[in-house]
Order: structure tokens, then C-alpha cells, then sequence
């Protein structure tokens, strides 16, 4: 890819390239420490045990989380819980995951969106719209300081417009077309027994 296209971009560009190989599942971590390596192997575990599941990291946070990111978060994961039609995606923001690669094909790559910071969110709301069921995951997640090199990247009135568009777009098609069909999902989920959280930490 000769243009940065952004995370989603790189992410469904990789998935492409790996089903092409035969790649079933794909670990999507971030790079930069902040997502424990030790949790890497109970993730794939989880994914093997339920293969068609969207296995989702649910952040186990320090004391020093940036409190703007905390809220932020946490009104984001309130209006994705609106587009679910209730719970199932914990955290929609934490970009430690287990991928189906062919579901994350079929629910983003139609389209020209969520290939930005708002590739996670709209990933894991899409899959869940298709049917596929989320497990989330506990995973404990570090914050760096400056002074130890943790610089985000996130621009702050950019980013944000982009989430805010993203979730406008999210829940208008909910409500006009997408939960009929989620409810079925949702019955059906429940019926898998602990389908939403495993409720112990992947690793310390």
C-alpha cells in the first residue's frame, strides 16, 4: 500500500492478504506495549473454542488512564449499546481482538467507512449487526507517560467529528433497517450459555 489509508485500511488490507493464504482468524494488538503479549495465547484459545465469535479485549484499566479518554470511552460504549440494541460489546474503542476473517471482510470492506479510528467501533458494531456473536474478554491495558514515549496520535476535534459522524450514521441505520434482524441475533445469543463476558482476566 504506497498511502497511509489509516488503521482500518491497514487492518482489512492484511485480512484480504491472509484469507488469500488461507487465514481463517487474525489477532489485531496494538503495538506500542499498551496490550499485554501474556494474553495473547488465552485470546486464541477462546477463538478456537468458539471460531465463528468476534472475541473482544474488555480493558481492565490502571490508576492513570488520561480521565478524557475514560469518559469518552464510556459515552461511546453507551451509544454502541443503543446500536446493539442492548449489551454484548463491552468496550468499543480497545483494539485487542480475535477476528473471523471472513466476517470482518463481509461486514466492512462493502464500504468506504470505519477505515480510520473509527475502524474498531464500526467493525465490531457491523459484525454483531451480521449475526456474529462477541465474547469479550477481560485484558489488562497500560498507559505510557510521555516521558516513557506514550504519544497518541488521536487528533482531538478531527477524530472526534469522525466518531460523532460515525455513530450518526450507526444509529440511523439501526433504526431504519438493521434491528429487525438484531433482535434474532439476540435471542439467539442468549441462548448460548455465558455468551457475553468470560468474566476472568486472560492475563495479569
Amino acid at each position: 500500500m504506497s498511502e497511509n489509508r489509516g488503521k482500518g485500511g491497514a487492518v482489512l488490507a492484511g485480512t484480504q492478504l491472509a484469507l488469500a493464504r488461507g487465514f481463517t482468524h487474525a489477532l489485531v494488538m496494538d503495538a506500542d506495549g499498551q496490550h499485554p503479549c501474556a494474553s495473547i495465547r488465552p485470546f486464541m484459545d477462546i477463538s478456537e473454542a468458539h471460531p465463528d465469535a468476534l472475541i473482544l479485549g474488555k480493558p481492565l484499566f490502571p490508576a492513570n488512564i488520561p480521565k478524557e479518554r475514560l469518559y469518552g470511552r464510556k459515552l461511546s460504549n453507551g451509544l454502541v449499546w443503543v446500536e446493539v440494541l442492548g449489551k454484548g460489546i463491552d468496550d468499543t474503542l480497545f483494539g485487542f481482538r480475535v477476528y473471523p476473517l471472513f466476517s470482518l471482510v463481509a461486514a466492512l470492506a462493502p464500504r468506504s467507512t470505519g477505515r480510520r479510528y473509527d475502524f474498531d467501533t464500526e467493525a465490531a458494531v457491523r459484525m454483531v449487526w451480521d449475526g456474529v456473536i462477541p465474547l469479550n474478554v477481560p485484558a489488562p491495558v497500560r498507559y505510557f507517560s510521555r516521558e516513557e514515549g506514550g504519544v497518541s496520535h488521536f487528533h482531538y476535534v478531527r477524530d472526534n467529528v469522525r466518531m460523532v459522524t460515525m455513530h450518526a450514521r450507526l444509529l440511523v441505520e439501526m433504526i431504519f433497517l438493521r434491528w429487525p434482524a438484531l433482535l434474532v441475533h439476540r435471542r439467539r445469543w442468549k441462548a448460548t450459555a455465558g455468551w457475553h463476558t468470560f468474566n476472568r482476566p486472560s492475563a495479569t
